[in-house]
């Protein structure tokens, strides 16, 4: 069984109640979960939440909510920590990981990296993009015969950007994440948008009603 986990706790230091912050008409949470509604690969999806009001609008937008330790909904909890909890209470194969914060999502994108991940046999999949960014005066430590690169001439690095993660849960019963088989999807710039301050919170609002108006 493949199921989707929306994590969503009621705390966030930087955007007060986040998850439930009404963006482009909606709560925040409710776009990941029409997101998830949309999928054909998705056997099941959930929210994971300790907060009763997030519950409530979660199942407003149709989605069950797998209630959540107290515990795992500190600041210290880590992700993981709130996977291996849906794990251990709905067995299942893989796990879909969708969080709030990351909202934009093209049409077909959860089942694309479900699919790549099963035709490739990966433990873990996730999506992205290419980061070439460097320390402002560490650029002569990136260079080629003393010579300076260009930015397009950066070999760079994968940067999970938080949209979708597809992971076998043997692995995640195990307390781990990735795995030994990676597969990483590089998406559109616009999808790779993650909430974390006001900001960001204003440019997504923005690609969203762009998106909702085209």
């Amino acid at each position: 069984m493949i199921l989707g986990v929306i994590p969503a706790r009621g705390g966030s230091k930087e955007i007060p109640r986040k998850n439930i912050k009404t963006i482009a008409g909606k709560p925040l949470i409710a776009w990941t979960i029409e997101a998830a509604k949309r999928s054909t690969l998705l056997d099941r999806y959930i929210v994971s939440t300790e907060d009763e009001e997030i519950a409530e609008i979660s199942r407003k937008y149709g989605a069950k909510v797998l209630p959540r330790p107290l515990e795992l909904a500190m600041d210290e909890a880590l992700t993981l920590n709130v996977l291996e909890h849906a794990v251990k209470q709905i067995p299942c194969d893989t796990v879909v990981l969708l969080q709030p914060t990351s909202p934009i999502r093209k049409a077909g994108l959860i089942d694309e990296c479900i699919g790549e991940f099963l035709d490739n046999g990966y433990d873990s999949l996730a999506t992205g993009f290419m980061c070439k960014y460097m320390e402002y005066g560490k650029d002569v430590e990136c260079s080629q015969d003393g010579k300076e690169l260009r930015r397009q001439d950066i070999q760079g690095f994968f940067y999970d950007d938080g949209n979708v993660y597809v992971i076998r849960a043997d692995i995640i019963r195990k307390g781990e994440r990735y795995g030994k088989k990676i597969g990483r999807k590089i998406i559109s710039r616009w999808e790779n948008v993650e909430i974390d301050d006001e900001f960001d919170l204003w440019m997504t609002e923005r690609i969203l009603r762009e998106n909702k108006h085209k």
